[in-house]
This record gives structure tokens, C-alpha cells and sequence, in this order.
């Protein structure tokens, strides 16, 4: 039977009785049962897995990169590499690289520029889904009043309301 004095959540277990001392407790229901700090019963998660391969294969590439953009020649021929990329793609691929994004931007702002209606459209005021409200409101004896439908407020009474009441 559970204690009448324990205060339980999904992170920590807290009991408040005079039976035994207070205890805390921080695991969760997967680290109870397996016992380890690893979630489920197989290891770490894949996402994990794939997080830390990623971020050791991009240290080693940066690595090969630096070693290969910066060494000379005749020290990887010493070492027994004697086939390399000409050290031309050292400025061309990255140069590449960045003049894409950058034009990849300007294309993205282009289009979004091209789908956006002009300030002087009435499309800018009224869709397909602009709706006029309701005129007749069924009247309710009481303070229940009926919620009003959804509906957009026009243009027109907006400007009444905001430029209206200039003294």
C-alpha cells in the first residue's frame, strides 16, 4: 500500500514519512529497471549514436582537409602519399560553397518577394475565407448572451474606429 505521506512525480519520488528517513530519488521508470544510465534495455539511443559518428567524422575531415590543403608535397610524398587532388579545389570547393548560399538567399527573398501581393491589392483585405458578420442575433432573455460566430472585421469599420473619434 503507498504511503499516505509520500509526494510522487514523474522525476522524483519524495517520502515525507516518520517510518524512515526522507529519501529522494531522481531516476526515471527506465533507469529503475535496467539498473544503468542507459535508456532502454539495448544500449544508447540511435539518435545518440548517430550524433556522435557524425561529429567524429567531421573532425577527421576537417582534419584530412587542414593536412592536405596546408602540407606540403614533398612531406605527404615522404610519408607515402604520393596521389592528392590538385590543391586548386582547396579555395574553389568552399568559394563554391558560400557563393551558393548566398545566391540560394537571394532566391529564397526573390520568391518570396514575386508571392507577395502588392500593398494596393484587395487581396491583402479580403480571401476566400473572409466572412461578413452576422446582422441578426437571436435575442436571449437573461445574461446568457450567444457567442457570435467567427467573422472578420471590415476594413470600413476598423477606420471608423480608429480615425473616427480624432478631436
Amino acid at each position: 500500500m503507498e504511503d499516505p505521506y509520500s509526494v510522487s512525480s514523474p522525476r522524483r519520488i519524495l517520502s515525507l514519512s516518520k517510518k524512515r528517513r526522507a529519501t529522494v530519488s531522481f531516476l526515471d521508470a527506465d533507469e529503475r529497471t535496467s539498473g544503468f544510465g542507459v535508456s532502454g534495455e539495448h544500449g544508447p539511443k540511435p539518435s545518440e549514436v548517430y550524433g556522435f559518428v557524425g561529429s567524429i567524422t567531421t573532425v577527421i575531415a576537417t582534419v584530412i582537409f587542414l593536412v592536405w590543403a596546408y602540407v606540403p608535397e614533398d612531406w605527404l610524398h615522404s610519408i607515402g602519399i604520393s596521389y592528392c587532388p590538385s590543391r586548386h579545389w582547396a579555395l574553389t570547393v568552399p568559394a563554391y560553397f558560400m557563393v551558393t548560399v548566398v545566391l540560394a538567399l537571394g532566391f529564397y527573398i526573390g520568391l518570396n518577394f514575386m508571392s507577395t501581393p502588392s500593398p494596393t491589392s484587395l487581396n491583402i483585405i479580403f480571401d476566400e475565407f473572409s466572412r461578413e458578420p452576422l446582422s441578426s442575433v437571436p435575442s436571449v432573455d437573461g445574461d446568457e448572451q450567444p457567442i457570435e460566430s467567427i467573422s472578420d472585421t471590415g476594413i470600413n469599420k476598423i477606420n471608423y474606429l480608429m480615425f473616427n473619434n480624432v478631436n
